[in-house]
C-alpha cells in the first residue's frame, strides 16, 4: 500500500481497531511493569524488616546472655559439679532463664547439671501438658511436682485479699524440700532486676525494712543456696525476648486475677519514674550493691556505741575569751 493509500485508510478509520489494540496492549504492559515493581519493592521491604528483626533479636539475646554471665561470675552462682534445679513456672522470666542457662551449659568451661522443676499447684484450668511437651522437645531433664496449694490458699485467705505471701511460702517449702531430695545444691529462680528493686520498695514502704532480694542467698536452714541469674536483666528486655521466642506462656490465675496488689502499685510507681527520669531504676539497683552501713542507723551492722575521736596527745585545749573566733 502506498503512503497515500495508508494515509487515506487511517483517515477513513480503517486501521482504528489495530490502533486500539496496540494502545490497550501498551497500557496493560505499563500496568504490569508497575505492579511488578511494587511487588519487588514490597518483597525488598519485607526482606529488610526480616533482617532488622533478626539483628535486633540477636542483639537482645547477646545482651541477656552477657548480663546473666556477669551476674553468675560476680556472685559465683554456678561452680563446677553443681546440680542446679531450675524452677520453671511457665512465665516469661523462668522460660528466659532456662533458655540462657542451657546455652551457658553448652558453652561454659565448667561442667554442671540442669534439672527443670515445675510445681503444679492444681489451679483450675492449668494446662498440664504444656511444660512436659516443651521440656521434652528442649531435651532438658525435668520433674513435675503436684501439690494442691491452690485449695489451701483459697481456704485460708479471704476473697479479695492478697494470696501471694502464703502461696510463695508454700511453693518455696515444696521446692526447697525437693531440691534436697534430688541432691541439687543450687536452686535457680527467675527474679530479674525490676523484681529486686520492687521488693526493696515493698519492704521499705510496707515493712519498715531496708531489704531486697539478693542475687545469691543461703536459706535459713542452711540446706539450700538460691541463685537469681537474671538479677542484672531488665523486665522489658525479658518481655521482648519471650515474645520473639514465642514461649508457651502459662498465666498465673491465682495471683494475676487480683487487682491493686502492693507490688503492682510499686511497679506502676517505678515505671512512672522511669518515664520521667530514664535510668532511675538502674541507679536504684546499683545502690543496693553500694551500701554504707555507717551512713544508716542499724547498730547490728555498724558499731555506733563505741565511736570515739582519735587525736594526738598535747596541751590541754583552751577556750577563747572572745565569742567571735577568726579561723
Amino acid at each position: 500500500m502506498s503512503s497515500d493509500c495508508a494515509l487515506t485508510a487511517l483517515r477513513s478509520g480503517g486501521c482504528a481497531p489495530i490502533i486500539a489494540v496496540l494502545a490497550g496492549t501498551t497500557q496493560a504492559m505499563t500496568e504490569s511493569i508497575r505492579a511488578e515493581g511494587a511487588s519487588n519493592d514490597a518483597t525488598a521491604g519485607q526482606s529488610r524488616d526480616s533482617r532488622k528483626t533478626t539483628y535486633e533479636l540477636n542483639k537482645l539475646r547477646k545482651r541477656l546472655r552477657r548480663q546473666v554471665g556477669s551476674a553468675i561470675a560476680d556472685y559465683n552462682m554456678v561452680e563446677s559439679g553443681d546440680r542446679v534445679m531450675v524452677c520453671l513456672s511457665g512465665g516469661k522470666d523462668s522460660y528466659t532463664m532456662l533458655d540462657i542457662l542451657v546455652h551457658l551449659q553448652r558453652s561454659a568451661p565448667i561442667d554442671f547439671e540442669l534439672i527443670a522443676v515445675n510445681l503444679d499447684q492444681k489451679q483450675p484450668g492449668f494446662p498440664e501438658d504444656v511444660l512436659p511437651a516443651y521440656l521434652e522437645a528442649l531435651g532438658v531433664p525435668y520433674y513435675i511436682l503436684e501439690r494442691d496449694t491452690y485449695s489451701v490458699v483459697k481456704s485460708v485467705i479471704p476473697e479479695g485479699k492478697t494470696t501471694c505471701g502464703l502461696c510463695s511460702r508454700l511453693r518455696r517449702g515444696s521446692l526447697y524440700g525437693f531440691a534436697v531430695d534430688i541432691g541439687a545444691n543450687k536452686i535457680a529462680l527467675g527474679h530479674h532486676r525490676d523484681d529486686i528493686v520492687e521488693t526493696l520498695f515493698l519492704n521499705l514502704f510496707f515493712g519498715g525494712k531496708l531489704k531486697a532480694m539478693p542475687p545469691k542467698l543461703l536459706s535459713d536452714d542452711r540446706k539450700n543456696v538460691v541463685i537469681r541469674p537474671l538479677a542484672y536483666c531488665r523486665e522489658v528486655d525479658i518481655e521482648r525476648y519471650a515474645l520473639q521466642q514465642q514461649y508457651p506462656i502459662i498465666p498465673c490465675n491465682l495471683c494475676g486475677s487480683q487487682e491493686n496488689l502492693q507490688r503492682a502499685e510499686i511497679k506502676r510507681m517505678l515505671r512512672d519514674w522511669e518515664k520521667q527520669y530514664p535510668g532511675r531504676t538502674e541507679t536504684i539497683f546499683r545502690a543496693i550493691g553500694n551500701v554504707s552501713p555507717s551512713q544508716l542507723a542499724d547498730p547490728s551492722l555498724f558499731d555506733f556505741a563505741t565511736l570515739s575521736v582519735e587525736r594526738e596527745a598535747g596541751a590541754e585545749p583552751v577556750l577563747p575569751d572572745i565569742k567571735m573566733v577568726q579561723l
